[in-house]
């Protein structure tokens, strides 16, 4: 068990049920819901239903309370969106494409399955979006430090870069463990001017790293900016991570009204902490006719210590500030969790997917190590895109889903990052044996 200090005041303990209206239990009514009637956008005080909210020392409130504030000052200003979109087209790369992977829907068959290539922004993957839209944040709160969690890096290679550009002191904390699979990112992150310090205790992956993280920045949070990458944490994080990640939902609804006509079946994301997704599924929420489908990491299998499929298998309770659903331990603690991806190996998920997993809006399936290893090596083999680790496990689930569906069906991947990162951590596996490639 993790000595760090927990984002929660005293008297909430890890995996507590909280005393909220109608519990946070998964109630059978509202996962019945109808889609027709979509769920509300989030409140102004972080609640997705009854997940979210701000479990916190009471000396952290205000630090919290300020970057609220400055989040809704700012979020719909003319300046601010204007300096945001320079940096997202100029510096990031943005709009990034969709694309059709014909080669891969011809050999499925069934569904057409098209790619929203987020693993083409600048750095390689989705996490920029939001590292932008927080350092402008930060920037204008004149704070000149920012201090950030990472597990497969990526999160850490977008703050160390955003950082550089805008001159500020960088602090990553990363879990040792991660740190030995992703060295590559490791590298980056010193190359671009952050202090990169490894999360020695427990498992020594992401959950530690945020522990980690969090412990630092309530020792200085008044001269430092957290810089959280997921839609996880306390309120205003999960709304200000979807709020820049939604770009994602933006961009690839019009471009398939554009491509296609209309609108996909279904909308494919991987989830660990939830952000690629939330970014994804933000602008098809109020479409019905569009199945919303996160996918988790089932790992070595589905047993304790094995996965990370927080949604498949987790209840709901509090950690690291916030409300939702998270994997416990027999004690209520934070249960040991793996994936082959260190990006995914979180024990907790954003609040909004707990709530729209209740009230039946969205679905979570889970997705296994060699699942996701096919994955990776068959779009590689047909489309000569090397997807990330916790992309392919969205492009496994996809294709067990279109050769079921008909030729006129579509389907939509986020494919949230490139597996550059990746590659070392597959091609040792390869060389020891314990990976086979697949033959195509």
């Amino acid at each position: 068990m993790s000595t760090i200090p927990r984002m929660f005041p005293a008297g909430v303990t890890y995996g507590a049920t909280l005393p909220t209206d109608g519990g946070c239990a998964c109630a059978a009514a509202a996962r019945a819901a109808s889609l027709a009637t979509p769920p509300a956008p989030p409140a102004a005080d972080g609640l997705f239903g009854p997940y979210g909210g701000q479990y916190v020392p009471e000396h952290i409130k205000p630090v919290l309370d300020e970057l609220a504030a400055t989040f809704e000052r700012y979020h719909a200003d003319p300046d601010f969106l204007a300096e945001l979109e320079y940096y997202l087209t100029r510096y990031s790369g943005r709009q990034t494409p969709l694309f059709l992977c014909a080669n891969l829907t011809a050999r499925l068959g069934g569904a057409k399955i098209y790619l929203k290539r987020e693993d083409l922004n600048h750095l390689g993957a989705h996490k920029v979006n939001n590292t932008i839209g927080q350092i402008l944040l930060a920037k204008r709160m004149g704070k000149k430090k920012v201090i950030a969690e990472t597990g497969a890096g990526q999160h850490g290679v977008a703050t160390a870069a955003t950082a550089a550009l805008m001159g500020m002191q960088c602090t990553i904390h990363m879990g040792a463990e991660d740190m030995e699979r992703q060295k590559l990112n490791v590298f980056r992150m010193r190359m671009m001017g952050a202090e990169v310090v490894p999360a020695m205790s427990g498992q020594r992956t992401l959950k530690e790293a945020v522990d980690e993280a969090l412990a630092a920045w309530l020792g200085d949070a008044e001269n430092t900016f957290y810089l959280l990458g997921s839609a996880v944490g306390p309120h205003p994080y999960p709304r200000i991570v979807r709020h820049f990640q939604s770009v994602i939902g933006r961009e690839a609804r019009a471009q398939m009204l554009e491509a296609e006509g209309r609108l996909p079946d279904c909308a494919v994301a991987c989830v660990g902490g939830g952000s690629n997704a939330i970014g994804l599924f933000a602008e098809f929420i109020p479409d019905a006719s569009v199945r919303l489908i996160g996918v988790e990491p089932a790992g070595r299998g589905l047993t304790y210590g094995d996965h990370a499929a927080t949604l498949c298998m987790g209840t709901p309770g509090v950690m690291h500030g916030f409300h939702s659903y998270m994997l416990k331990d027999e004690a209520g603690e934070p249960a040991a969790v793996y994936s082959i991806s260190a990006g995914l190996d979180y024990p907790g998920v954003g609040p909004e997917h707990s709530h729209l997993k209740d009230i039946g809006r969205a679905e979570y399936a889970s997705v296994t190590d060699a699942e996701a290893l096919d994955a990776f090596f068959t779009l590689s083999r047909t489309e000569g895109i090397i997807p990330a680790l916790e992309s392919s496990h969205a492009l496994a689930h996809a294709m067990k889903l279109a050769p079921a569906m008909g030729r006129d069906a579509i389907i939509l991947v986020n494919l949230s990052g490139r597996g550059d990162k990746d590659v070392a951590q597959v091609e040792e596996m390869v060389s020891a044996g314990l990976v086979t490639p697949p033959s195509l």
